[in-house]
């Protein structure tokens, strides 16, 4: 297996290439030339691993055997040994048609650390072997930036700048990126929204002569090896399913913003995953919902909600789907891009919008609906939801069907977003990993949205 560009400008590479390019030199983003196909027997086979054994055999597929086997194995016991849970992302029954996977028991208390502790392990991998210096830059909308600098603070050839949107994440997120005081990290906390920040970033990456001189390497969902680690909770999640789902259609509600989460899904089904409905759980920065209804990407006006790392107006995956979408024709690719750089807007209509709707549902959840689920589900059930899980919730009411099962994502721990739970007048008891943040001091330096500043800070930095 090779990979390439969804832009088509970019020779195939191997698996630790692409892991290092992350945005393709052209602008697109990598894929696998053939997305590998897992028979049903094959994943009976399976049902019985532990996710750390089924990481492997996923990864198995897209390797080539550039990383010894011994080598990936133990890369994936030391991601996985330090998360609290045994089964990394256990599935719990919450009624006879919803569980739910949490996704949240690794270091920083968010999803993303399922796949940042492994490709912190991995950049460690690659900078040791090959002795290669890696300078990661990332843009967060708050869970990304804390589970990358947890995944990589204090090892050895590996520099780490993060940037986040001043005041536009949760507290505790915050905490958690800007109170690490390692020598490898550097918080930038830049005026303005989450895409403002991505926007720096890509434009960074486009920049090759600064991508080489700096060793620039990706963190955010740009990078394949973010899809595929999380690949592998689709199929734990549905493997897990007690023997009374078995045999029913499986739909799975994933709180999404950036795409990234939700195209791993995508990719899981296209292996040849049982899933039904692949839904999309958005809020009011609801780009995504209005794409799968009306065929119509536009970013909209930014919202701040109670969910925010899903408030994002420009998804960075969507590209990836759009080649899948397209029949995979770079040349339909860069024609849509362009015009969206252009003209800020694209459309799909026609059956590649009949496409859209059988790949996907989705629902944009407003505020109060959001805590109201919060509210239910506590009473109901006796589970308590963060916010973005709430969108997710929210979405299987509305679209999981009779006889059907639902499986939605847990994205976070409730903790890390006090702010909408305590609305509700619920008492949460913090993990001593979270209560304990807001004694420590802070690093951070805030900065304007400013390439050239930014670029500056960078500079500094690397150095």
């Amino acid at each position: 297996m090779q990979y390439i560009s969804t832009r088509g400008k970019v020779e195939p590479r191997g698996f630790i290439d692409t892991v290092l390019m992350g945005l393709a030199d052209d602008g697109g983003l990598m894929v696998p030339d053939v997305i590998p196909s897992v028979s049903s027997a094959t994943l009976e086979e399976w049902r019985n691993l532990s996710f750390q054994e089924l990481f492997l055999k996923i990864f198995s597929y897209y390797t080539n055997g550039e990383i010894p086997d011994g080598d990936l194995k133990e890369m994936v016991e030391r991601s996985y040994g330090t998360f609290r849970h045994p089964e990394v992302t256990p599935l719990k029954e919450i009624n006879d048609s919803l569980y739910i996977l949490e996704l949240f028991h690794g270091p920083t208390f968010a999803f993303k650390d399922v796949a940042l502790q492994f490709m912190g392990e991995l950049y460690s991998y690659i900078s040791r072997v090959r002795g290669e210096i890696i300078h990661i830059l990332g843009a967060t909308s708050g869970d990304t930036g804390a589970a990358a600098i947890a995944g990589v603070r204090g090892k050895e050839g590996i520099k780490i700048c993060i940037l986040h949107p001043h005041n536009k994440v949760s507290k505790v997120q915050e905490l958690q990126m800007t109170t690490v005081d390692d020598a490898n990290v550097l918080n930038l906390s830049v005026q303005g929204n989450f895409d403002d920040c991505q926007k720096v970033i890509k434009e960074l990456f486009a920049d090759l002569e600064f991508k080489s001189k700096y060793h620039l390497r990706a963190i955010n969902s740009i990078n394949f090896v973010r899809i595929l680690a999380q690949t592998v909770y689709y199929f734990y999640a549905v493997l897990k399913l007690p023997q009374a789902a078995q045999g029913k259609t499986v739909n799975i509600s994933v709180p999404s913003g950036n795409f990234g989460n939700i195209f791993s899904g995508y990719l899981a089904k296209k292996m040849g995953l049982p899933i039904g409905k692949l839904i999309i759980a958005t809020n009011e920065n609801n780009i995504l919902e209005r794409f799968v209804k009306t065929g119509e990407y536009k970013p909209g006006d930014f919202k701040s909600t109670h969910s925010p790392s899903m408030d994002i107006q420009v998804a960075s995956n969507f590209e990836r789907y759009l080649y899948y979408l397209t029949g995979e024709d770079s040349a339909a690719v860069n024609g849509y891009m362009s015009k969206l750089a252009g003209e800020g807007a694209i459309k799909v209509d026609g059956q590649l919008l009949e496409q859209v709707q059988t790949d996907f549902a989705a629902l944009g959840v407003k505020n109060d609906e959001c805590l109201n689920i919060i509210g239910k589900y506590k009473s109901e059930a006796g589970y308590l939801l963060d916010p973005h899980t709430a969108c997710g919730v929210a979405a299987y009411e509305a679209h999981n069907g009779p006889g059907e099962v639902c499986i939605t994502f847990a994205t976070a721990h409730p903790a890390k977003f006090d702010e909408a739970i305590s609305l509700l007048k619920i008492a949460q008891e913090f993990p001593p990993q979270i209560a304990g943040l807001a004694a420590l001091p802070q690093h951070m330096t805030v900065v304007e949205h400013d390439k050239a500043e930014i670029t500056r800070q960078l500079e500094e930095f690397y150095i």
